[in-house]
């Protein structure tokens, strides 16, 4: 008994010493966003750099660089990393708490630029090789486009507004991790893979302290209890929501436009029709003659029929709204897989890249079969991107839910292995998850989500979804298959499963391992309201990272919490909740 209280009053001790060392390092830094916020006005240019005639106070506050950066450094995962990247770009009489921040973000840039040129050097025989450096090049054009992105939000914006922006800054950056993330699981199994994930190691450090330092903007403001903490990322409540879904302060008029926009066609731009009766017979088509620098959003209305194509919506093509004739009569179909020599995130039938991306009432489809292994309908990288009544059909890797912000409301995805697989900040909202036979030897699980940082604002979220089995699944004259609702692909994969109907095919562990006890401890699976035959918890696996929560954690989970939805959502057009329903 003795050593219990021994242990308990020493942790207690360290958790005491944990939050006095956070509050110094917010205090210290806090100091840093006050005074740039008053002296921000005087200073020019991109940095806001002053032309020396500041007051002493700032002056004084602000010559003390090289402590502001170890306070910095001090709660990032990397300490060393942070303080000797940062100590090298901040001038030693930087007058600006911008600076420290634009050099957070700027040494990122360096070193991906250096892990990703290191791919290049890679030479093989192989094609897996050579496809995997092609991936490798693609992937840093999208991480550089991120990084800049965070760049000009910190350019741009006072002092005192970047906390309003953190949550935009730490979703690019978080895809940036992603991305090299994906460079590297390119690689096959070897002595180059293990080379490319050494490359990348002063990257990912980089990214994760860029991360955790521009996380702390929100953090201290909350300290204080400015009044922009409703904006924050993680620690804002929800604002209350009507019955039908939307904000409160939306009225009767806004609701009704909304609702008009759900319900009516938007009028498009252009026409496909597989038939001729339109502008065009293919989705590829018009996307191609989609005029460039186009202002505003571009409509495209896909008329009933099978589309056999593979769609590209590049990062280019921003603010794209496609819509079909219902999921089941617009249809977009591909069969491309791992097993006949495609890299898994080249199987997509169909690829959405360009930002605010919408998709109304169609369905991409992936034939492959269980037997090809790998083969994805639909991948999604789109930052901010909406799918409203759609419908995602394969096998294993259905949906590829990659990287950036995505909701999803109202659609059915089907699938065997890892069929919602991927590091996006993902919401599912009252979407059907219906699981298939996949092989013999193969087991189901629904999600793999792949957060590789704890920094990283990235998850799957399925809320009042339903977890249903196929017919052929439970067909009682074959043989049993077990189901689950999740394993980890990456060290810190998130998922949180919340007032969803689970069915009682669902084994009752409710998770499976990935590999041994890898990510056991780090990940983070959460429950909470949920119900039917599988929502039961007390068969669930005892592993650290396994979670029943309660109401107040849940709400750090909802879409206007989780993906800041109210400012973004409405305008798709989608019915959204932005807190619980319960």
């Amino acid at each position: 008994m003795a050593n219990h209280l021994d242990k308990k009053m020493s942790e207690g001790r360290k958790e005491e010493q944990r939050k006095l060392m956070f509050l110094g390092v917010s205090a210290c830094f806090l100091l840093l966003l006050v005074v740039g916020a008053v002296v921000g006005s005087t200073y020019q240019g991109d940095d806001g750099g002053g032309d020396g005639d500041g007051s002493n106070l700032s002056t004084h506050a602000m010559r003390a660089s090289s402590k502001s950066v170890t306070a910095l450094c001090s709660s990032t995962d990397y300490p060393q990393t942070c303080e000797k990247s940062l100590s090298k770009a901040v001038p030693a009489d930087t007058e600006d708490p911008k600076v420290l921040l634009k050099a957070a973000v700027s040494v990122v840039l360096d070193g991906v630029s250096k892990g990703f040129e290191h791919s290049r050097l890679l030479e093989s025989n192989d094609s897996r090789v050579r496809g995997a450096v092609q991936d490798c090049q693609e992937m840093y054009e999208d991480a550089k486009g991120d990084i800049n992105a965070t760049l000009r939000s910190i350019i741009d914006h006072a002092v005192d507004k970047l906390p309003a922006r953190s949550h935009d800054m730490r979703a690019w950056l978080s895809a940036v991790v992603t991305y090299q993330q994906t460079c590297i699981d390119g690689f096959p199994e070897g002595e180059l893979k293990e080379k490319m994930k050494a490359a990348m190691k002063s990257a990912r450090e980089l990214t994760s302290n860029a991360l955790a330092i521009i996380g702390q903007a929100s953090s201290f403001l909350s300290l204080v209890n400015l009044p922009s903490r409703r904006l924050l990322a993680d620690h804002h409540d929800p604002p209350l929501a009507t019955s039908d879904g939307y904000p409160s302060w939306f009225s009767e008029d806004d609701r009704r436009m909304l609702k008009e926009h759900i319900n009516r066609k938007p009028t498009p731009n252009v026409t496909v029709a597989k038939d001729g009766t339109g502008d065009f017979t293919t989705i590829s088509e018009a996307l191609a003659k989609m005029p460039k620098n186009y202002a505003g959003r571009y409509v495209i209305y896909i008329k009933a029929g099978v589309y056999e194509e593979q769609v590209n919506v590049t990062k280019n093509m921003a603010d794209v709204t496609m819509y079909g004739d219902g999921s089941k009569n617009t249809i977009v179909t591909g069969s491309r897989n791992f097993i006949d020599g495609t890299r898994t995130f080249l199987t997509a039938t169909f690829f959405a890249a360009g930002d605010r991306f919408v998709a109304m009432a169609m369905a991409f489809r992936n034939t492959a079969g269980p037997e090809k292994h790998q083969a994805v309908a639909l991948r999604v990288v789109s930052d901010q991107s909406v799918f409203i009544d759609c419908r995602m059909e394969g096998f294993q890797d259905t949906l590829y839910a990659h990287a950036h912000r995505q909701f999803y409301r109202g659609c059915v995805i089907s699938g065997t292995v890892d069929f919602v697989f991927g590091d996006a900040a993902a919401v599912f909202q009252n979407c059907l998850l219906v699981v298939r036979r996949p092989l013999p030897n193969q087991q189901n699980i629904v999600t793999a989500q792949g957060r590789v940082d704890r920094r990283e604002t990235t998850g799957f979220v399925l809320q009042r979804c339903r977890f249903r089995a196929d017919n052929r699944l439970v067909d009682a004259s074959l043989p049993a298959i077990p189901s689950y609702l999740g394993r980890p692909w990456k060290e810190f994969s998130r998922t949180v499963i919340m007032e969803s109907e689970i069915d009682g095919f669902v084994h009752q562990d409710g998770y499976m391992p990935w590999e041994g006890d890898f990510a056991l401890s780090t990940l983070y699976y959460a429950e909470y309201n949920n119900m039917g035959p599988g929502a039961a918890t007390a068969g669930r696996v005892k592993w650290p990272g396994v979670h029943v929560i309660a109401r107040e954690e849940a709400l750090r989970y909802t879409v206007e919490n989780f993906l800041q939805g109210s400012s973004w959502i409405p305008a798709s057009g989608a019915p959204v909740r932005l807190g619980l329903n319960s």
